[in-house]
């Protein structure tokens, strides 16, 4: 096979080109300028960040939205470790990115050279792998091994470091001899698929347990296959939503600290948990100790390290998730489940419905109302980014996603500043989706900066401000454990309509459920992107709401039917 002599800049670009790769999300610099002169001659669209924080976030939207692997790029020093939190957030959720960062050049590594910073160690905690390339010979193997890991087994974040000298020397150019060697997963686990038909069989109270998993190895309809099949009820966790259409008789909605009362009671009172692509989780079990007593446990995993990590279980098998259930079904037996699935429906009662349409507001604006009505206009078709607090537990309460990847949020890590420039990346994946962005007052306050990106590339996003003057979660806490000692929690914003006009972005203010919906609206008419700021109750809190580290059925529960009431 013919070669040609190229830079390693010009390598990078070729290779990722290969990969499949049209957008990256970066910011320019010294130590990457050599890439930034050769990106100039190859059909991938770069998109300017303004901070490289949201370069790692937009990247990992992008990845959550579409599937694809999302990519960012940097230079050495700060522009690297800049990318540091979003690199964490994609570990914590298995998204896979890859990160592009420049190095000095490799004959002043270790010297302290200016912008100098050791990225491939710093980030070798929260990443899959990592790699300092120092010799053009090596960028194409880099990039497509990375790539590889990436994709591979369970999915997340790679970091390629390539120094400046790196990127200027050349070499032959040869493709099909960087092709990477990546070892199979062991899908032995720790038990068979016959122990786990056996233990669906004999079970009488069993509940799945929905994860991200299912929507990462695309296991949806299988999942789905074997909750009908065998009539068993499924809980989400929060990045599972998505999994099984909310409107599935079948699906109970959220679990765990502020998931639904009735799925949390239901798992303490199952006798089989069916954990699918999840990792158990200490927001979903509480108190480990007395989580599901009475249940044996299956746990489907892609990654073995998740087996009895934090819960020992009865039966383990590592594989796609999809396929093991598949394999499952030809052998399940029928069994009359209706006792359990009518107990669960007594527990969830009126309230499971939470429609509050037509609920007086009584003169205040609660958040519920206004994502429950952002939730009916569009729909529920829409793609929603959040970020990090009690607006994310609401928006999991209140807007019923129907299919997966509609609900893109961080969860492991729970990065606050993650959702608008997640958002972003959603968006550039999936062009002719709506995407809402719900975020808080201070979550928003902390990569804003990211409106003008959006503007720039002239992106079609909603922005829902949550405003509640308070770092709400953080205040609940203090409300409920602390004797309302608010200390640094309530936060001053901007005013967000004219901050949003001095973008050239369309604004609004919302402080009454009256002009919810006309404002909703008008957002959704305008096809430059839109920022609504909801002025809402400010010391309204999420429930159920499980204390950290108490047993799962032992939930603060809302002392007066504020939101929760039955559908007209």
């Amino acid at each position: 096979m013919s070669t040609r002599t190229l830079t390693g800049a010009q390598i990078l670009w070729e290779s990722l080109v290969r990969e499949g790769v049209e957008v990256v999300f970066g910011y320019p610099g010294g130590a990457i300028l050599p890439a930034y002169d050769a990106m100039l001659d190859y059909p991938i669209r770069h998109i300017l960040v303004r901070h490289e924080q949201g370069a790692t976030h937009m990247a990992d939207g992008y990845a959550r939205a579409t599937g694809k692997v999302g990519v960012a790029i940097a230079t050495s020093g700060p522009g690297a470790t800049n990318m540091v939190t979003g690199i964490a957030t994609a570990q914590m959720d298995s998204s896979p990115i890859v990160c592009i960062t420049g190095q000095v050049g490799s004959g002043l590594i270790g010297s302290d050279a200016f912008q100098e910073t050791d990225i491939t160690g710093i980030t070798l905690p929260i990443t899959k792998h990592n790699y300092l390339v120092t010799h053009a010979s090596e960028v194409a193997a880099a990039v497509r091994e990375a790539f590889a890991v990436a994709r591979h087994g369970r999915p997340g974040p790679v970091l390629i470091d390539i120094t400046k000298d790196a990127q200027l020397g050349t070499c032959d150019f040869d493709w099909e001899a960087a092709t990477p060697d990546i070892e199979a997963i062991d899908r032995s686990g720790q038990g068979f698929g016959a122990d786990a038909i056996e233990l669906i069989n004999k079970a009488q109270r069993p509940l799945i347990l929905a994860g991200h998993g299912i929507i990462l190895g695309g296991g949806t309809a299988a999942v789905q296959r074997l909750s009908e099949q065998a009539q068993i009820p499924v809980a989400m966790t929060l990045l599972g939503i998505g999994s099984v259409p909310a409107s599935h008789p079948l699906n109970l909605g959220m679990m765990g600290m502020h998931g639904e009362a009735w799925v949390n009671t239901a798992i303490q009172e199952a006798d089989l948990l069916i954990a699918l692509g999840m990792r158990f989780d200490d927001r979903v079990t509480g108190n480990t100790r007395t989580y599901a007593p009475h249940a044996k446990k299956i746990h489907v995993d892609i990654d073995p390290a998740e087996f009895n990590k934090n819960i020992r279980v009865d039966a383990a098998i590592s594989g796609d998730v999809g396929e093991v259930v598949t394999g499952w079904l030809p052998h399940l037996a029928s069994v009359d489940r209706s006792p359990w699935l009518d107990h669960i429906n007594r527990m969830r009662g009126d309230v499971a419905v939470r429609d509050i349409k037509n609920m007086p507001d009584q003169g205040h604006l609660y958040a519920a109302h206004v994502i429950h009505d952002i939730w009916r206009i569009t729909g529920g078709n829409a793609i929603v980014v959040t970020d990090v607090g009690q607006h994310q537990m609401w928006e999991a309460q209140y807007y019923h996603h129907e299919a997966p990847r509609s609900l893109i949020t961080s969860g492991g890590l729970g990065t606050m500043g993650f959702a608008l420039p997640a958002a972003i990346g959603a968006k550039v994946g999936r062009p002719d989706a709506e995407v809402w962005v719900v975020v808080g007052d201070g979550g928003f306050q902390m990569t804003l900066c990211e409106l003008a990106t959006m503007v720039q590339e002239e992106l079609d996003v909603k922005v829902c401000i949550i405003n509640n003057g308070y770092l709400g979660m953080v205040r609940q806490w203090q409300e409920f454990f602390y004797q309302r000692r608010y200390a640094a929690t309530p936060i001053t914003a901007p005013d967000f309509e004219k901050l949003a006009a001095a973008y050239g972005v369309w604004g609004a203010t919302v402080e009454a459920r009256s002009e919810v919906e006309s404002t909703v609206e008008a957002a959704r008419r305008n096809t430059r992107g839109a920022v609504i700021d909801f002025r809402v109750e400010q010391e309204d809190s999420v429930f159920p709401m499980v204390p950290a580290g108490n047993d799962l059925h032992n939930m603060i529960r809302r002392p007066s039917p504020i939101v929760e009431t039955a559908a007209d």
